[in-house]
């Protein structure tokens, strides 16, 4: 019941910051900036018989802009970029720039095989191929009998 109230009260009344700000606000809007913020990509994991497939959309980006990094059995994939904008007229100049980063790190299973972890970038899809062992392809499947 009061959740209700405050949400009609909300509806009612503005919300003062709302108009405190409303200069700076449509100042960032991501319409004047579109590319000043990347949200952290999704990432999809599919296991298959010999390798688990890591799959993280991020279009917009180029092969040259992903670090990917194995350290222990945690796997880390980031990326930086920077953008400078210039737009030169006779009454001004106007410059912006924008930066954008993300960062997504994965525990990976003892039965990889680092080594042979390979990566490929196209279509604004990286994919990450992770190898398994030999012994984790073939898992013993055991049936239990019913007494």
């Amino acid at each position: 019941m009061a959740t209700q109230a405050l949400a009609k009260m909300g509806e009612r009344i503005p919300f003062v910051f709302d108009d405190f700000f409303k200069p700076w606000n449509e100042w960032f809007d991501d319409r004047v900036f579109p590319a000043r913020v990347m949200n952290v990509p999704a990432v999809n994991i599919n296991e298959q018989k010999d390798q688990y497939l890591v799959s993280l959309a991020a279009p917009g980006l180029k092969k040259e802009d992903f670090k990917i990094d194995v350290e222990g059995n945690m796997l880390t994939i980031s990326s930086e970029k920077e953008v400078n904008k210039e737009e030169k007229d006779k009454k001004f100049t106007r410059r912006e720039y924008s930066y954008s980063s993300f960062s997504r790190s994965f525990t990976l299973p003892e039965q990889i095989v680092k080594e042979k972890i390979e990566a490929k970038y196209e279509d604004g899809l990286l994919k990450i191929s992770l190898p398994r062992k030999e012994e984790a392809k073939n898992p013993t499947a055991k049936q239990i009998a019913v007494k």
